[in-house]
């Protein structure tokens, strides 16, 4: 008489088996839970225990205790380890708060030469010193250890994260009066009436690097290259710099490439704009804190034309809050990203071709952040 099983049968639900199926075929997968998953399905489908485990390759002992597992707990406790008691823990809350404490100040402060801690140098020290501050549990601390209790904390004294703090004390107000101007612009643009002012977003964009290459480059080809290929040294011939202002009304783009952006060429600028807006009142410009925009020989020429433009400055540390610098980060990412030239005078002829062709088909920049906080009267 053959031997009759007295182990429950095994009822999977479409779902499960899905389930089952998508791990059994996933790269991602542990080993445990794939080999898991393969067993739940052969016992479902009628194999015997010590079947699975010839088909397997494993011991019988393991599939019964994972098929007596999944019939008792279900499928979902089934495929993951029940938990262990494990070891008790020996360090304590008050072992653990001092390491963290210590893990908030820098390694300089007790006297290393880093700036930031690493889990070894942190573990290292409070071997050495747990004794003395109370902590003796901590004497045979592991780094592996340190990461989890400081993960559990949520502390990474091992990394940087960048604030910008404000220094300007008329930040608020400095602000308010950049909003302003594009409040004026988003009427003047809503009722598209013909406005006597010009409203210029203005920065320079210097340090654009002339570089060329020493080797062609190779362009993709099937079977070859996938994409561009370059030969990694390169000859620099120097940089320039791009003055740029966007016309917030209709998006033109007025720019001057020069090698620096002094004072001088600054002042060139303000001449072209005017000329350029001849028919038109008063040029208000926003602008950031440059020593240049506020130099003697710019306050000397804006004598020379009173009334003509009005300055709108910035916060310091508020560069973000000037419009132009969106077409710089636009201009970066696409026509000068990994730009090669033989020579400057190359660099800059291609600038020019690149804001006359955005000047074909002007994109016209939009503030949104806290304009509806702004009311003009």
């Amino acid at each position: 008489m053959p031997f009759i099983s007295q182990r429950a049968k095994l009822d999977l639900t479409t779902e499960e088996i899905n389930r089952l199926e998508k791990i059994i075929h996933s790269r991602t997968e542990s080993v445990s839970h794939i080999e898991r998953a393969k067993m739940f399905l052969l016992y479902h489908q009628g194999e015997t225990i010590a079947s699975i485990g010839r088909i397997l390759e494993t011991n019988r002992a393991k599939v019964e205790r994972h098929i007596d597992k999944i019939l008792q707990f279900g499928l979902d406790i089934a495929l993951n380890d029940l938990p262990r008691s494990g070891r008790p823990d020996t360090i304590t809350k008050e072992d653990k708060a001092w390491l963290v404490s210590l893990a908030c100040q820098k390694p300089k402060e007790f006297g290393y030469s880093y700036e930031l801690w690493t889990t070894d140098l942190l573990a290292k020290h409070a071997r050495n010193h747990c004794v003395e501050n109370g902590h003796p549990t901590l004497q045979n601390l592991a780094k592996g250890t340190v990461s989890k209790i400081l993960s559990a904390n949520n502390v990474k004294p091992h990394k940087i994260k960048y604030y910008l703090e404000k220094r300007d004390p008329e930040f608020e107000q400095k602000m308010a009066n950049v909003l302003y101007v594009y409040k004026e612009v988003e009427m003047v643009s809503k009722n598209d009436e013909q406005s006597m002012y010009a409203y210029i977003s203005y920065d320079e964009k210097p340090g654009i690097q002339a570089i060329e290459n020493i080797a062609p480059d190779l362009p993709p080809s099937p079977g070859t290259y996938s994409c561009l290929a370059r030969d990694y040294e390169y000859v620099r011939h120097g940089t320039l710099s791009l003055m740029a202002g966007i016309d917030l009304v209709t998006g033109h783009i007025l720019a001057q490439v020069e090698d620096r952006h002094r004072s001088i060429e600054f002042v060139e600028f303000l001449k072209m704009i005017s000329e350029y807006y001849k028919d038109i009142e008063k040029i208000v410009i926003i602008l950031d804190n440059h020593s240049a925009h506020i130099s003697k020989e710019t306050r000397a020429y804006l004598s020379t034309v009173p009334n003509r433009f009005e300055f709108v400055f910035t916060p310091k540390h508020g560069s973000w809050l000037n419009l132009i610098e969106s077409f710089f980060g636009k201009m970066a990412k696409s026509m000068l990203r990994a730009i090669r030239v033989k020579t400057k005078e190359e660099l800059k002829d291609r600038i020019y071709k690149y804001i006359k062709e955005i000047n074909d088909c002007p994109t016209v920049y939009r503030w949104k952040y806290k304009m509806d906080d702004i009311e003009i009267i």
